[in-house]
């Protein structure tokens, strides 16, 4: 009764009925549900009305109550669905993978008498149109046409349903399930979603060819969709309107607030993720950070468009630092989570790929992992294998957010507000202490600019180091639950945790956090500046007035401060000193990330140069010079090893300023 008081309040006429109620309340009842939903439901539907209106008689309603029962305890697995399920109530999980545009579908035709204009209109049931044949007034024969603008249309959708991985057996590929949506559960899913779907289970028949009989027919199956229900909200932030309210009960909101005020919320949080992976607490910290996410800001009225909320991280080094696992942990925990592997990848599967629709036979896009994680995370794991034409395409997503496409005629902008999250092993399979982050994971400067937080996960040679890991695995084997010592939070408290702040704390810059941002950029200038280095640029302000906002969230602050400021500049520096420290001088050198090289290598490349141009001048006018004996030479006068790709690339500079040119093993001067 309370339902339909809000029924009557908010004017949305539909009541939603848990199935294991009904089974508690009458058995038989309940069997009749599931094996003639057809004929049960729209008997529910009178009774349901009846009651409505006798309790609100001036209630005014689009259209009547409909009833949509969920939970249908006969919940098959998809690829369990037989033909004894046919006609029947059955509830599947999955996840959405795509939907297609609205089709108009006929519920009602309009026909009219071409001699006398008589009309007459006919019902349709599942697809199937009684066309009258004579006419009721002048009985003339085929003089019934059918008038399209007269007749009655309702909205229709079909969805793609894929089998979720924890439903498949070991080694087996993934199932789909077609589903048919009418009307109001037009649009209510999206691509990427994971949801329980109820509803009745059809067979068609399809003639192979028109002059088989009906008997010979190959039947084709879907499902009606009844009731759409969401499972994200089990996950992280992945609630839709109606149930982030009943959710976030006043009690858990004021538990969720109590938390916040502890002054060591952040090292709690950071603690309780990924509890079995030992020490990394800083990378925690910037995982933790990337799950909360910045402010979204929309400056499109100046011409810039929108700011990237979303942070993105980059976990590489030795084999065996449990970088897989933090991956496998975020996109467990995240609702619109997508894991993908390197070598596994396509361009088109990380984007989208044009295919001919099998029921419409027009071409349409079949989204890949980027688009289908729009407000989540994708987890790219050996993210080093991956093609260079694979890599590229993530330089749109990782800065503006959006995925433009021109295939096949089909031209459109999808959008991929995506974190990313990736793992990269070095390319000796070793991490080399004495090459940059550059050279050791051959990635492009381009790529790696676009990276918030790039951390290192380096196996340190030391004994107690060695022992303090051994032990906190050996525990984690034999030690009972009972012994372990108590986790920090809850992990259904850290969902929740993150989820409130992720949709109701919306953090802004004060004046004071402003003045301590620019600050810290000024600072991060200058001392690069006083040795003709590059120490930071424009992103990197950027990432940090993500991290501080990321921060304030933690708090449920709705202004950044200082204190924000300053842990994200103390992980922005934790991240630079591990990833751009130049090898040779032991100084962070922001240019290794940008442009691939440290501004060290660069002034050695030159004085090189400089070095060849005036050994070859003191030659004298010699047309033609040997590519041996001058590499000998220039070795014989240096002071440092010089090795032949540092001389080929000395010479190649030269020859881009057009002093010298070289063919085969002859140099000669222009």
């Amino acid at each position: 009764m309370q339902r339909l008081g809000e029924i009557n309040v908010i004017g949305e006429p539909f009541l939603n009925v848990n199935c294991e109620h009904i089974k508690s309340f009458d058995k038989n009842l309940y069997r009749q549900l599931i094996c003639y939903p057809q004929e049960v439901i729209p008997t529910f539907d009178m009774a349901v009305n009846e009651i409505f209106f006798d309790c609100y008689p001036d209630s005014i309603l689009e259209h009547q109550i409909q009833v949509r029962p969920f939970n249908a305890l006969k919940t098959k697995n998809m690829r369990n669905l037989n033909p004894e399920d046919i006609d029947q109530l059955i509830t599947i999980s999955g996840m959405v993978i795509r939907t297609s545009q609205l089709i108009p579908e006929m519920q009602e035709a309009f026909f009219q008498c071409q001699v006398c204009a008589q009309t007459a209109q006919v019902e349709i049931d599942r697809g199937r149109i009684a066309e009258p044949c004579v006419c009721e007034r002048c009985h003339t024969t085929h003089s019934m046409a059918l008038i399209h603008n007269r007749s009655v249309f309702s909205d229709k959708q079909m969805v793609k349903l894929q089998e979720s991985p924890e439903d498949m057996p070991a080694g087996q590929t993934p199932h789909t399930v077609i589903l048919f949506a009418h009307n109001d559960l037009v649009d209510k899913v999206q691509p990427g979603d994971r949801v329980n779907v109820t509803g009745i289970y059809r067979a068609v028949p399809i003639r192979v060819n028109p002059r088989v009989s009906n008997v010979k027919s190959v039947y084709k199956t879907h499902i009606d969709v009844i009731h759409y229900r969401k499972t994200d909200a089990k996950r992280l932030h992945g609630l839709d309107e109606e149930t982030e309210q009943k959710l976030f009960s006043e009690k858990r909101v004021e538990l969720l607030k109590e938390l916040s005020r502890k002054p060591d919320i952040y090292e709690r949080l950071a603690s309780a993720l990924a509890p079995s992976i030992y020490e990394h607490e800083d990378i925690k910290k910037g995982i933790l950070l990337q799950l909360f996410g910045g402010t979204r800001k929309d400056f499109s009225h100046t011409g810039r468009g929108k700011f990237r909320a979303e942070i993105n991280i980059l976990l590489c080094g030795d084999p065996g630092t449990s970088k897989s696992q933090l991956l496998q942990y975020v996109y467990n925990l995240v609702p619109r989570g997508q894991y993908t592997s390197g070598k596994g990848s396509s361009a088109v599967g990380l984007t989208a790929y044009v295919m001919k629709d099998p029921e419409t036979r027009q071409l349409v896009l079949q989204t890949g992992a980027l688009v289908l994680s729009d407000n989540g995370i994708c987890c790219i794991d050996e993210f080093d294998k991956m093609n260079e034409s694979t890599r590229s395409v993530l330089h749109e997503v990782m800065e503006q957010q959006t995925l433009s496409i021109a295939k096949a005629g089909i031209i459109c902008q999808l959008n991929a507000r995506t974190s990313v999250l990736a793992a990269a092993n070095p390319i000796e399979s070793q991490w080399n202490p004495k090459k940059t982050t550059i050279e050791n994971i051959q990635l492009p400067h381009t790529l790696l600019s676009r990276f918030d937080l790039i951390f290192l996960m380096l196996d340190p040679q030391d004994e107690a180091y060695d022992r303090r890991l051994a032990h906190h695995l050996v525990a984690l084997y034999y030690q009972s639950e009972e012994q372990v010592e108590e986790e920090f939070m809850d992990m259904a408290v850290l969902k929740d945790y993150i989820a409130y702040a992720h949709s109701m704390v919306m953090p802004r810059l004060s004046q004071e956090a402003s003045q301590a941002l620019i600050e810290a950029y000024v600072d991060m200038r200058k001392i690069g500046s006083s040795r003709g280095m590059v120490s930071a640029y424009p992103r990197q302000l950027e990432s940090l007035i993500r991290l501080a906002e990321a921060h304030a969230k933690v708090r449920f602050s709705n202004k950044v401060e200082a204190i924000d400021v300053e842990e994200a500049k103390r992980l922005h520096r934790e991240a630079l000193k591990q990833s751009a420290t130049d090898p040779r001088t032991g100084i962070v050198d922001i240019s290794i990330l940008t442009t691939g090289m440290s501004a060290t290598s660069r002034k050695r490349k030159e004085e090189l140069a400089e070095a060849l141009r005036k050994l070859i001048l003191s030659k004298g006018k010699t047309p033609a010079l040997k590519y041996q004996q001058l590499f000998e030479d220039i070795r014989g006068q240096s002071d440092i090893a010089i090795t032949k790709d540092m001389f080929e690339e000395a010479l190649h500079a030269l020859a881009d300023d057009d002093f010298l040119t070289v063919t085969g093993k002859t140099v000669r001067l222009l």
